[in-house]
């Protein structure tokens, strides 16, 4: 008889920068910065922060619904607060510590009248849609960092322009860290996993997989025969369209085909850009609002990454 799992060691759980600081610093220290509601996307961010920092290093998880990222009408009340099972998600991926500061701790003073501006990469996309959300994701990440002291930070690429708006930040303004993007975890059936799939009903979750359907047709477009932008959009955009007439319907917000390093649209002309792009798509299915991206290489047969 095989003998039982072992319990994940319990780790300690903080919730003042006092108590972060008392923390015995070992090692290399990684950050894994998360809003809770943790799942195996999370998991695998502390499985590569272990994996980066060994196992003299360090690695620390935190957890905080940060209210400067949600914009009127959107879901901050309903925004799930999970910690205890947070806890053990990150536990059992390799975690040391989870830092779990009340808002009050973050922000002593109430909203912060000095923010980090994410400037004109900020307004597009996401930031087009979301105004102001990337001052308040670049402002709490540049106090965790502040905070949290560490030599890596990683985050994932599913947040494909929030990885590029805080790698920009972290080179203009000399912080001191080393910032690596870990892949997107999918479900089987390439759902991209988010803390809001919870909120989709079982029809809602089958449109949702246009999604990634119409960024794989996009990807395998460029794959197959080396197709240009104006190709990638077109195979992307005939998924959503007709995603577009399901029921319950997808709703599209944005596909865009752009540079990752200023998240700028891309020629639809033949050769006028040649290397990476993410394609990236944002949508509302029902009430929830979901992104997804997928990175290709743009100029030559196969150029998948």
């Amino acid at each position: 008889m095989p003998a039982p799992a072992a319990e994940p060691t319990p780790v300690p759980v903080l919730h003042t920068a006092a108590g972060l600081r008392a923390l015995p610093r070992r090692g290399r220290r990684a950050v894994v910065m998360t809003m809770g509601a943790l799942h195996e996307g999370h998991a695998a961010l502390v499985r590569a922060a272990r994996e980066r920092t060994g196992a003299e290093g360090q690695v620390v998880v935190t957890v905080f619904v940060n209210p400067l990222q949600f914009g009127a009408g959107e879901d901050l009340d309903r925004y799930p607060r999970t910690l205890d099972a947070d806890v053990v998600v990150a536990a059992g991926a390799g975690a040391d510590a989870v830092f779990a500061p009340p808002v009050e701790e973050v922000y002593p003073g109430g909203e912060p009248e000095v923010r980090i501006s994410a400037g004109p990469m900020g307004e597009r996309l996401e930031g087009a849609s979301r105004p102001g959300h990337f001052d308040g994701m670049l402002t709490v990440v540049a106090k965790l960092l502040h905070l949290t002291a560490p030599d890596l930070a990683l985050y994932g690429e599913k947040d494909a322009q929030q990885l590029a708006l805080i790698t920009r930040m972290v080179r203009d303004l000399n912080f001191p860290v080393e910032v690596e993007g870990v892949p997107t975890v999918r479900e089987p059936d390439g759902l991209a996993l988010s803390s809001r799939n919870r909120y989709l009903s079982e029809a809602e979750r089958t449109t949702a997989l246009a999604l990634s359907r119409a960024l794989f047709a996009g990807r395998d477009a460029v794959a197959a025969g080396g197709a240009g932008p104006r190709e990638v959009r077109q195979a992307a955009e005939a998924v959503l369209a007709e995603a577009g007439r399901a029921r319950p319907p997808l709703v599209p917000d944005y596909l865009a085909l752009v540079d990752p390093a200023h998240f700028t649209e891309i020629p639809a002309e033949p050769g006028a850009y040649e290397g990476e792009a993410v394609l990236a798509v944002a949508a509302r299915v029902g009430t929830t609002r979901l992104i997804d991206n997928v990175r290709l290489r743009l100029g030559r047969p196969g150029g998948v990454r």
